[in-house]
């Protein structure tokens, strides 16, 4: 199968104006019957995903539902496995940890329309209630000009949309996972009264542009471990890239406000770079927000889809 985009799911594109992901474990009763449900989970939420964009095509409506490690063992024992799937681990710096929390599927629903959001995540459920368990649902939205909720431009490192899926899609070097990709999933809770409390040139420091015109600052202009530094990846001195989306949530009345964090990378590799700079480097980001979830998941695509749905998955 050649490298092709329009079988990959939704994740190389925006973030989307109303956002829901959702975390689910599933209850492991029985692998056999486990592995039907989570077909017939597969093929209905393919179905719903077609229905409603043929009923709702304005709304641009876009899924991503993905596999752990953990799960893609205990469901696919004799199935082949993406090359790079693995259990995520904790990643310790000096100062910060990145955490490793429960979750096998992963669910990234994503449209104009908050009722579009709501009706696909609410049609889902009914094939999931009886064998998973809700990890974190947590709702997101644009804010201002697309920015993060700490008021800077989003986006800004990530590849021009014409090479994303480059970035975000598996190639042919894993032949049988093709058009798949892997994706990083972190919830921040930002402090937003110690955030808001620096001065406009300190974030700027911190995140290593400026707030208003996104001008990446000279480099002796940044601190050390600004936030565009420390969550590079410069391997072997290039710099790589994966598909970024920061998408703000909030309750405002209880002062709880933070950051969805999910990255699609062709390579997890990558992304793991990423985090243990980020963390190993004590981003300066990180004295202003608290990561609580932190999970990798493969997101196939629709031809090994398919293969989950008719039990056809090529066999180690």
């Amino acid at each position: 199968m050649p490298f092709d985009p329009t079988d990959a799911q939704d994740v190389y594109k925006d973030a989307g104006k109303n956002v829901l992901f959702t975390t689910l474990t599933i209850n492991r009763s029985n692998a056999d019957d486990d592995r039907e449900k989570v077909a017939e989970l597969v093929s209905r939420e393919q179905a719903i995903l077609r229905s409603m964009n043929i009923r709702y095509p304005e709304e641009h409506l876009k899924v991503a539902f993905g596999f752990s490690n953990s799960i893609w063992d205990y469901l696919f024992a004799d199935a082949k496995k993406p090359q790079e799937l693995e259990d995520f681990k904790p990643v310790k710096g000096p100062k910060y940890t990145s955490p490793a929390t429960p979750a096998d599927l992963f669910i990234h629903i994503r449209a104009d329309s908050e009722a579009v959001v709501y009706e696909v995540a609410s049609q889902i459920r009914n094939y999931y209630r009886d064998f998973a368990t809700v990890e974190d649902e947590t709702k997101g939205f644009r804010y201002f000009e697309g920015r993060a909720i700490i008021g800077f431009v989003d986006g800004t490192e990530n590849p021009e949309i014409q090479k994303a899926s480059g970035y975000a899609i598996i190639g042919d070097e894993d032949p049988d996972f093709e058009n798949g990709s892997y994706a990083f999933a972190q919830k921040y809770i930002h402090n937003m009264d110690a955030w808001n409390a620096l001065k406009t040139e300190d974030q700027e420091k911190a995140i290593g542009r400026k707030k208003y015109s996104d001008l990446e600052l000279e480099d002796d202009e940044k601190l050390e471990n600004s936030h565009n530094v420390a969550s590079q990846d410069n391997d072997d001195g290039v710099e790589h890239k994966i598909v970024r989306m920061n998408v703000p949530f909030s309750d405002p009345s209880s002062g709880k406000t933070g950051t969805y964090f999910i990255g699609y990378a062709r390579h997890w590799t990558v992304t793991k770079r990423m985090l243990e700079n980020m963390f190993g480097q004590s981003d300066r980001l990180l004295d202003f927000s608290d990561p609580v979830t932190g999970n990798m998941f493969f997101i196939p695509s629709m031809t090994t889809l398919d293969q989950i749905v008719e039990g056809e998955l090529p066999t180690k």
